[in-house]
């Protein structure tokens, strides 16, 4: 403790301090337990307890550029510089999802649940019930690839149960996940695991102009800094930097706003469609998640059933080839099949085949070779059985409780939901069922066919050998006439599992298909050709037929996603592309709203009130120096400029001459979390540090006036009513280091962790009742 502190009370106690390895450029407390991620400027995730005990650390191989934690704190997205997003179980680390809903680096995320349990159109509180558990066993796993380590496909390890926690969203508050990129995009997805919506920030318009012209309002070359849904799932406050633009209808025409349009902006979309629509959404989002694991499974079940089959294969046929080499030597002008059915017929065993039989394959090299398909073929019925046949089986009954949604067409059609889609994508997967069959019975014949053969070549060698043959099994000389005319130079298994260049088509005879057409009478489908294609191809067009009806859904939302409001914050110099963007200390969260708390919480009313903060360079304006705004009500205040008033207030508050804002952060009861670094002639000295805490909602707020033209900055409307604060009136907690970002608080635990430059750690209670803080779970 300081001793100028000590004859005073404290409002916040140092836990401890700690020494890091390496600087940290992102940190998040868990919003549940006691746990603070961090990222490192290497690129390593930490995990760590309140006591400083690390649970975790890994590396995902990339440049990480985000990172949120899901709002009950059992999962973490973490976001790439490569466009990819990645969640990572609380417990251990693993790889559950991998996702690459982005093209360029996900510089923010925000990971959002609903507020109040779902409910139906009367208000009741309702949950969504997933049948499938009542007819099928726990859905199969993704099969083990041989060489493959865990994680490498995308999916996590089979042994984890979290993964089956992460799919079954029935029992979870519906939540979504935003992510945005550097190009502008952000991305919606229901529980971080099914894409539903895309907007572009660079494509959204609002008509607000005050001339009369048919042009809109936007945003070009804009940078995000940070997404913000409400609580309600009915806005998303996004900050940005860019240029206002005013744009055509054609999306073509595009002029300048202003001398000085570059800027910090606040954009407000409305996406209530998520709060309206979110029971339909979340069963859709439940049934499709659900599909696309158990695609995921079938896909790799192929793989995995192709890859064995194909190296069994390959020891058969490396060492028959021997054969046809010995039988151009001798010089003789037949095949190995001529030879072998010479054989088979009682005639003369040519030299060849002897020298092959006898000396080059022998009873050991049958026998192994034997074993060898053998154990294949019952390694892909295993995996049929445990994995592709019970995924493939469920993906039918999801799909069918899909398509029952989508006949409710005055619920399900408004979210995208499209009834032929959804039929054609019923009848594939119905489809591939029927392939499943038909592969167990080629393959059960396959493996037959291939042990009647080494039956009989083990009864060719001992004959040979002049050895006694009795207790050798017996075989089948029709199975074997069969086998060298259909299966010795061919592969039907593997051409029923490999996707090939060219159209490969089973050949089948004219009764057989106009017995197929008869079935079309009947009902039930409209396929007439399934029994041409293979397994694999089979499985493509069920892929693509779940692309298109699952896209429709994403397009439909994505179009219900608009800009209500464009809030111009303040000016910023022009920089070039290739350069960094200026770090802004931002922070944006919502709090109820105590004048609408008669709202029914089942409505979507904006119940909520956000709060905006940012320090305002100070090159921005010449007469506001060295402050940080404070701006509240700007997600409503469209609807309020309708109505004919502003619901838009601000306050800006002075740092004291000494100090310099480094980061801030708002948090819980409406109050705001400052960081500040003491200005000093040299570095690293003591006390030049600086944790100060502020009620937010007791500020002197001043109403903004709001006109029709946003080429105006609105804060030097402030500068007359300026909020002058004291580090000695306040709550606050001289750092004896120089403190750097991020500042990591938890609105939830009461603490806050403060880095220091010379990498350590600083975690503080920000209550001065220390029980605000549970113990380490």
């Amino acid at each position: 403790m300081e001793t100028d502190e000590s004859s005073r009370v404290i409002p916040f106690q140092l836990q401890f301090d700690k020494p890091l390895a390496s600087q940290i450029k992102i940190a998040e407390w868990n919003p549940e337990k006691d746990l603070l991620a961090m990222v490192t400027d290497d690129s390593k995730i930490l995990l760590h307890r309140f006591n400083w005990q690390r649970l975790w650390t890994i590396t995902p191989g990339r440049c990480i550029t985000s990172l949120c934690w899901r709002p009950d704190g059992k999962a973490i997205a973490v976001g790439l510089d490569d466009g990819t997003l990645s969640l990572h179980d609380v417990e251990n680390g693993k790889l559950l999802r991998s996702l690459k809903s982005h093209c360029a680096a996900i510089i923010c995320l925000n990971w959002e649940e609903e507020s109040q349990l779902i409910t139906d159109d009367f208000g009741h509180t309702s949950k969504y019930e997933d049948r499938t558990s009542r007819f099928f066993p726990p859905a199969p796993r993704v099969p083990r690839m041989p060489g493959l380590v865990s994680g490498d496909n995308g999916f996590m390890d089979d042994s984890e149960d979290s993964f089956q926690e992460l799919s079954n969203s029935s029992h979870q508050r519906f939540n979504i996940l935003c992510s945005a990129d550097k190009d502008g995009n952000i991305c919606f997805s229901i529980f971080g695991i099914f894409p539903i919506g895309k907007v572009n920030i660079h494509n959204l318009t609002f008509p607000t102009f005050c001339d009369g012209s048919e042009m809109s309002n936007g945003v070009s070359n804009a940078l995000i800094h940070k997404v913000a849904l409400s609580k309600d799932l009915c806005r998303l406050i996004v900050t940005c930097s860019g240029d206002l633009v005013k744009v055509g209808d054609d999306l073509g025409e595009i002029q300048m706003v202003g001398n000085n349009e570059h800027g910090l902006h606040c954009l407000a979309l409305n996406t209530a469609i998520f709060w309206n629509r979110k029971n339909e959404l979340h069963q859709v989002a439940q049934q499709a998640s659900n599909i696309e694991d158990l695609t995921e499974v079938v896909r790799t079940s192929l793989s995995v059933m192709c890859r064995q089959w194909s190296d069994a294969m390959n020891t058969f046929q490396e060492k028959f080839r021997s054969l046809s080499t010995l039988i151009i030597n001798h010089g003789l002008d037949s095949s190995p099949q001529e030879e072998f059915l010479s054989l088979l017929g009682g005639a003369r065993t040519s030299p060849p085949v002897h020298q092959f039989l006898v000396n080059t394959l022998g009873e050991v090299g049958v026998k192994r070779i034997s074993k060898v398909l053998s154990g294949a073929g019952k390694e892909l019925q295993r995996i049929v059985l445990d994995h592709l046949q019970p995924a493939v089986e469920v993906i039918g009954f999801r799909i069918g409780e899909l398509r029952g949604l989508s006949r409710w067409r005055a619920r399900y059609h408004g979210i995208g939901l499209d009834e032929s889609l959804i039929n054609n994508a019923t009848e594939k997967a119905g489809m591939l069922l029927v392939q499943v069959e038909r592969f167990m019975r080629v393959l059960s014949s396959v493996v037959q066919q291939y042990s009647n053969f080494f039956n009989w070549l083990l009864k060719c060698i001992k004959l040979l050998m002049s050895e006694p043959s009795d207790q050798l099994l017996p075989y089948n000389s029709e199975l074997v006439i069969v086998f060298l005319k259909f299966l010795y130079e061919q592969d039907p298994v593997k051409q029923l599992l490999e996707v090939s260049e060219t159209e490969y088509e089973v050949e089948l005879d004219l009764e057989t298909m106009q017995r197929v057409r008869e079935l079309v009478q009947f009902g039930g489908f409209a396929d007439t050709e399934y029994l041409r294609r293979t397994l694999a191809k089979e499985f493509q067009l069920m892929e693509l037929s779940f692309k298109e009806a699952f896209e429709m859904p994403f397009t439909t939302i994505s179009r219900k996603i608009l800009c209500e409001d464009i809030l111009p914050l303040f000016p910023l110099p022009s920089l070039p592309k290739s350069s960094s963007s200026m770090w802004i200390p931002t922070s944006v969260s919502y709090y109820e709203d105590p004048s609408r708390a008669s709202v029914p919480p089942y409505s979507c009313q904006n119940q909520f009130i956000d709060y905006i903060s940012f320090q305002v360079p100070d090159e921005c304006f010449s007469d506001i120096v060295n402050c940080i705004c404070i701006v509240r009500g700007f997600m409503h205040d469209s609807d309020c400029l309708k109505k004919g008033y502003s619901s838009l207030e601000a306050v800006l508050l002075c740092v004291p001459v000494d100090y310099q804002c480094v980061d801030l952060s708002l948090y819980k009861d409406s109050q705001i979390v400052l960081l500040l670094n003491k200005a000093t002639n040299t570095s690293e000295s003591a006390g030049d540090g600086c944790m100060m805490i502020l009620q937010v909602s007791d500020l002197p707020y001043v109403s903004m006036s709001r006109s029709a033209c946003i080429d105006v900055w609105r804060l030097p409307e402030l500068k007359d009513s300026v909020a002058y604060l004291n580090i000695g009136d306040e709550k606050s907690r001289t750092i004896r280091h120089s403190v750097i970002a991020p500042l990591a608080v938890s609105a939830s635990r009461g603490v806050a962790c403060v880095f220091a430059a010379t990498k350590r750690a600083l975690v503080y209670i920000l209550e001065e009742d220390e029980d605000e803080v549970s113990d380490v779970e």
